[in-house]
């Protein structure tokens, strides 16, 4: 535990402007990121007695050993660089918003030439509109086979336009009336693209207009007696009636808005959002999150909003956001919404009439979320610190191994082999630190060597980390030993395996040991990177460093776990001791008897069948096994589809397919003339001769044979066989 006054600012480094501001915690890990209209006011608040700050706020300031800022221009530019600086290095201090489930949208993909209508999940792309989110995916496809009647927009898979274009044929959606099917040219591309924008402005609120059209429109079919196409105008308009009795009205001004709810407690928080659009409620969302730091309703609201609106642009952001508190400073994100819509928005707290009441059914359904939550997670929190403790026991490591690391090796008879490394945290997996290692320093099958290999280079890359940010002492004497054992023409080696030319935060104050600024890896004579720059200027440089991401090698488990038994235990334990690090527990999980082994014992440890500890360690092994055989069978995939021309150094796939297709098959490429293969787009002369010299030197595919008549099938002009 640090000492805060160990790198409290020293008065009148840090500026009184606005800002934002980073804690940083003993490997260089971003663990909070705060701002602040005066940073010299927000930071001094951190460095009172530990006994009169909030016990969260005491934890993180214990838990940090350094603290850096960068100064802004205004509250608006804080306030952006603040959720920037949270998405980036997703901060263990800060309270973050993370979707219950993958809500499904609607989606109409306008950056297509024929757009579809479809349900999409996941990051939103460009040129797609969306519409939602929506609790269940039947409920889009409801609505949407409601609206095909009326709007015949396509709905198909690539693949099946595809065919129908290459047969003449539309899909069965195109014979019963709801599609347009551009497949087969029934429209033009200009007049489908029309239906779809009709369908994205009704699903965006604009009904009323649309709905008297139709109405106008079957009055005036009826009158010139076309009672056929009066008829279907009628059931028309009756779908798009029952469409929008789905979603019943809520504002009768055709308002658009968003509005936020929380519920708390001590120790957690639930957000829900209600999505209005037209004055009908087109979406429901809702989140759940520890409340690791000191914050208040109106601080949960601001974090809600920059989860929210953080990635959208436009008419996304709506004009009115409706929240049960003001953020701190409401003007200036009032102002970052407005910067993010393109036009004002307002941010108010509902006093009265239907807004304020259906505030009250948002905050309902917070609450129920957040009590369906507590009793989910209740077991749930439990078993997991009970497995962490019975490993602790088991293995009578110090502490429970909050962070786990397991690596398994992979292979089809010695080809193509490959580990994985899994990462699970507090007992729940972590996928964004998973990683795939080929095997690069010999050929064959010998997981134990393989498994020595792997551990070695993934633990360099965190010694490396390690030397790049100066956390290796040197002696003073020539190859002196440091703290760990290692020495100082090793420890060159290592720091040697870092990128040069990034340069450390200006704006870093003292870190928890004080070391000087030429250590390895700080900018200093010897550092490659050059001179580090002067400290507690109260900025940060343009060129930022990279430390404090979560996705890097600098953050060690507390517990090394490998698929298998006693020898990929001791190839593990020898990597590490080679490497000087003996502070990580080691042990393997043999299939067989589900046995646990531990280095240098002859004996197995046994945990028993219902144990909670051996069921954890069991689906982090599986884990392992899962990702590493999906890695060996992609590798595996691909080296049986390559063909001659993946041979070719420097040809990608733009420009092979550009020779396939130029020339439609392998076979006439092959006979083809280098100044034949110079007329392709974008090949030019030595590429050409590259492309001829390494067909010539590859041997042609033997003819497929049928084995029902033993006719030999020659490959025809076109690439496929007869």
């Amino acid at each position: 535990m640090a000492d805060p006054s160990s790198y409290r600012p020293k008065p009148g480094q840090i500026p009184d402007s606005p800002g934002v501001y980073k804690f940083r915690d003993e490997h260089r890990r971003v663990i909070y990121v705060g701002k602040a209209k005066s940073l010299r006011q927000r930071l001094a608040n951190y460095f009172q007695p530990l006994t009169s700050l909030h016990p969260r706020t005491a934890t993180m300031v214990t838990t940090a050993a350094s603290v850096e800022w960068t100064v802004v221009a205004t509250e608006v530019e804080a306030l952006q660089l603040e959720y920037s600086w949270i998405k980036e290095f997703d901060p263990r201090f800060n309270v973050k918003y993370r979707d219950d489930k993958s809500y499904p949208y609607l989606a109409v993909t306008m950056n297509e030439e024929f757009p579809r209508v479809q349900v999409m999940r996941g990051a939103k792309k460009k040129g797609v509109r969306y519409f939602g989110p929506y609790s269940h995916a039947w409920a889009i496809r409801e609505t949407v086979d409601l609206m095909l009647r009326v709007f015949p927009v396509r709905t198909c898979s690539a693949g099946v336009f595809k065919r129908s274009a290459q047969i003449g044929r539309p899909c069965l959606l195109g014979y019963i009336g709801k599609c347009a099917a551009p497949c087969v040219g029934r429209v033009t591309p200009e007049e489908h693209r029309e239906l779809a924008e009709d369908f994205s402005d009704f699903m965006a609120g604009r009904t009323g207009a649309y709905l008297r059209r139709v109405e106008q429109q079957m009055m005036a079919a009826a009158e010139d007696m076309e009672y056929e196409r009066a008829a279907r105008l009628r059931d028309d308009l009756g779908a798009l009636k029952k469409a929008l009795e789905k979603n019943a009205i809520v504002f009768n001004d055709a308002t658009d808005a968003d509005l936020i709810a929380v519920a708390e407690d001590e120790l957690e928080a639930a957000v829900q959002i209600f999505h209005v659009r037209g004055g009908r409620v087109r979406g429901q969302r809702g989140w759940v999150t520890d409340k690791v730091e000191a914050v208040d309703t109106a601080g949960l609201v601001e974090h809600a909003l920059q989860q929210l609106y953080g990635e959208e642009t436009g008419d996304s952001v709506p004009k009115e956001v409706l929240v049960p508190a003001l953020p701190e400073d409401a003007d200036a994100v009032s102002g970052w919404l407005a910067s993010r819509r393109g036009s004002a928005v307002s941010l108010r707290i509902p006093q009265r009439g239907d807004k304020k009441a259906l505030m009250v059914t948002v905050a309902r359904n917070a609450q129920q979320a957040l009590v369906l939550h507590k009793t989910k997670r209740a077991s749930d929190l439990t078993t997991r610190s009970r497995a962490l403790e019975e490993i602790a026991t088991a293995l009578e490591l110090d502490s429970a191994p909050l962070r786990i690391e397991c690596f398994d090796i992979s292979h089809l008879q010695g080809d193509d082999v490959v580990a994985s490394m899994v990462v699970f945290e507090d007992g729940l997996a972590r996928k964004s630190e998973y990683r795939r290692f080929q095997i690069k320093g010999f050929e064959g099958q010998d997981d134990v060597r393989s498994m020595h290999e792997v551990i070695s280079r993934r633990f360099k890359r965190y010694l490396s980390e390690k030397a790049r940010t100066g956390e290796w002492v040197e002696e003073e004497s020539s190859g002196g030993a440091d703290t760990s054992g290692r020495t100082v023409g090793e420890l060159q080696t290592v720091n040697e395996l870092q990128p040069h030319g990034e340069l450390q935060s200006v704006g870093e104050l003292v870190d928890a040991s004080g070391r000087p600024t030429d250590a390895p890896g700080r900018g200093g004579p010897g550092d490659p990177a050059g001179p580090a720059p002067a400290p507690h200027s109260g900025e940060v440089s343009a060129l930022q460093d990279e430390d404090g991401r979560p996705k890097r090698f600098a953050y060690p488990p507390q517990l090394l776990v490998v698929d298998g038994g006693r020898p990929q235990v001791a190839a593990a334990k020898r990597a590490l001791d080679e490497l000087g690090i003996d502070d990580i527990a080691v042990c393997g999980l043999a299939k067989r008897l589900e046995e646990v082994w531990v280095p240098e014992e002859d004996d197995p440890v046994v945990l028993p069948r219902s144990s909670e500890g051996l069921y954890l360690l069991q689906r982090v092994r599986d884990e392992a096994h899962r990702f590493a055989i999906t890695y060996q069978r992609a590798k595996r995939t691909k080296r049986f589809k390559a063909g001659p021309l993946d041979a070719v150094p420097g040809l990608g796939d733009t420009r092979k397919h550009a020779l396939i297709k130029h020339f439609g098959s392998v076979k006439r490429l092959r006979s083809a003339t280098i100044d034949e293969i110079c007329e392709v787009p974008g090949i030019g002369r030595k590429t050409a001769e590259t492309v001829a010299a390494a067909l010539a030197e590859a041997v042609p595919a033997a003819p497929a044979v049928n084995t029902a008549t033993g006719e030999i099938m020659e490959e025809d002009d076109g690439g496929s066989t007869t």
